[in-house]
């Protein structure tokens, strides 16, 4: 499941809430919150900062320590 979805879902937030805070549109924003689309780094970052959570949850490990 995408973590952008799952963090506004733990807190009490909505995609809409998300766009605003973006600047962005709400279909933009479920794109993102769906895996349609992929954010830049940059809008990744605005995203992790309007959560209040490092970038680093945003993103899956691409390599996977054993």
């Amino acid at each position: 499941m995408n973590r952008i979805k799952v963090i506004l879902k733990q807190q009490g937030r909505t995609q809409t809430w998300l766009a605003d805070k973006l600047g962005k549109s709400y279909v933009m924003v479920t794109n993102y919150c769906n895996n349609k689309a992929q954010p830049s780094i940059e809008v990744l970052n605005q995203i992790a900062h309007h959560l209040d959570v490092d970038v680093r949850i945003l993103l899956e490990p691409s390599k996977i320590e054993e």
